[in-house]
């Protein structure tokens, strides 16, 4: 199999809109029915050998402890309690509402009642229609969901990698529902005082100095799949530096700050593709983390060891 097989998005486009709102009405869940942790690390998806999980979660609220996984092989949407019940569906033929009330009824099915403040999308194009009325979105291609999950694993990979080179503060390699897309993030100990009215989102995810590293699928601002990286607050000067590989890799302008991107199509058929993203997100990291004082000698983590003896 191809590291990095195709998986543009005109494709797989009316899939990705309904899947990610089924990520959506599951992370919600997640959301409501986990110990909250620092920069919403509590929220994200896991990939898992067959789909993506939200791991274990409930107890602290009276709930058994369960977990909701996504399987992308068989195509099913899978609750399973900590005492062995179980209840399982078909992703395929069904609306976001549909899917909402399956979800429900399979969580009920197995002792577990969480209640999601806002049962809308989050920062999507419908955000004001509740899931429980979203009878638009009901495309399912198994094909290009399978894709997607194999692009994700590969990727998952790529980052467990670039991870392990780094000792400081880190964020698990994590999938989000928000943006669907997976990242990792290494963070400094620079607090960041964010201005009272920025949304409460953003105050926890940027607390901190942080430098960003990820991946993803396309959107309708940035229509094609790629990787990614940034950091924030942004150092002066960080847009000036060169980046890797030299050829496909640039800085784009958002918002009044840079990010930097490395076209998925423009890399994935290289003999070495895995290598230049790893240089890539090196290459970003190297320039942020020295521009923002970083010690990133000291940081660095070296084939993930940090014992001076091994």
């Amino acid at each position: 199999m191809e590291i990095f097989p195709p998986v543009p998005l005109a494709e797989w486009k009316a899939s990705k809109e309904t899947l990610h709102r089924f990520a959506q009405v599951v992370g919600k869940i997640r959301l409501a029915g986990s110990v909250r942790r620092n920069h919403w690390w509590n929220v994200p998806f896991h990939v898992t050998g067959s789909g993506i999980t939200t791991r274990p979660m409930g107890l602290v609220d009276g709930n058994p402890v369960f977990t909701i996984d996504f399987d992308f092989v068989a195509h099913r949407l899978i609750v399973r309690a900590l005492d062995g019940s179980e209840q399982s569906f078909s992703l395929i033929g069904r609306s976001v509402a549909d899917f909402h009330h399956r979800t429900q009824e399979a969580l009920r099915a197995i002792g577990a009642e969480v209640s999601v403040e806002h049962p809308h999308p989050f920062d999507l194009p419908d955000v004001r229609r509740p899931f429980t009325e979203d009878t638009e979105h009901a495309a399912y291609d198994p094909f290009w969901v399978n894709r997607y999950w194999q692009v994700l694993s590969q990727v998952n990979l790529v980052l467990e990698e670039f991870s392990s080179r780094y000792s400081g503060k880190i964020s698990p390699v994590h999938h989000f529902w928000h943006t669907f897309d997976i990242a990792v993030t290494r963070f400094s100990d620079r607090r960041i005082d964010q201005p009272r009215e920025v949304d409460p989102v953003t105050r926890e995810a940027y607390s901190r100095e942080v430098i960003s590293a990820g991946f993803w699928f396309g959107d309708d601002t940035f229509p094609a799949p790629a990787f990614y990286s940034y950091a924030a607050p942004e150092p002066a000067g960080l847009a000036d530096r060169p980046l890797r590989p030299a050829a496909a890799a640039r800085w784009n302008e958002q918002r009044g700050s840079h990010l930097a991107t490395l076209a998925y199509d423009d890399v994935r058929g290289e003999p070495d593709a895995r290598q230049q993203v790893l240089d890539f997100y090196e290459s970003v990291y190297q320039a942020a983390a020295r521009l923002a004082g970083w010690d990133a000698e000291h940081l660095a983590c070296p084939g993930g060891v940090t014992d001076p003896l091994a």
